[in-house]
């Protein structure tokens, strides 16, 4: 691996860190959305969660005869929590059911998503503190050739 690799690496751990939590500001954002206007099945907010995946060698191409190692990370995939919504009862609130007065809101635990924003947080911090050592690296070995 050389040098500049590891820009590239912190880069796509920064853009995926990035991503998550965007993703958890969308999902407390949307704690006590009970559905889209107009929608006739009224579903509420699912939870979005991502999975990363790491980028390899071999996915982006023959390189310098390395085989697998690792380039960074990526989003694979984004999953929707299926877990059952938070009933509440409020029988005078537009989207309550007109037979129990049951709302259905997403379940979505405030401190969970705390606690990945944070999370999310630290690993984007740690992967600018390793884009810094990179750069001081490079700016280092310059100043060695002159």
């Amino acid at each position: 691996m050389g040098l500049f690799d590891s820009f590239g690496i912190s880069a796509s751990g920064m853009t995926a860190n990035r991503f998550w939590a965007d993703l958890i500001s969308n999902n407390i954002a949307n704690v006590n959305s009970t559905g889209k206007p107009g929608d006739p099945n009224k579903q509420p907010y699912r939870r979005e969660v991502p999975v990363f995946g790491e980028i390899l060698q071999k996915q982006l191409g023959p390189s310098n005869g390395s085989t697998a190692s690792g380039r960074g990370v990526t989003v694979t995939q984004l999953v929707r929590d299926n877990k059952e919504p938070r009933m509440v009862y409020e029988p005078d609130h537009p989207d309550a059911d007109p037979q129990t007065g049951y709302v259905a809101y997403p379940n979505i635990n405030i401190l969970n998503e705390m606690v990945n924003l944070i999370a999310a947080t630290r690993a984007y911090e740690a992967n600018v503190t390793a884009l810094e050592a990179s750069k001081t690296m490079a700016v280092a070995a310059i100043d060695m050739g002159r």
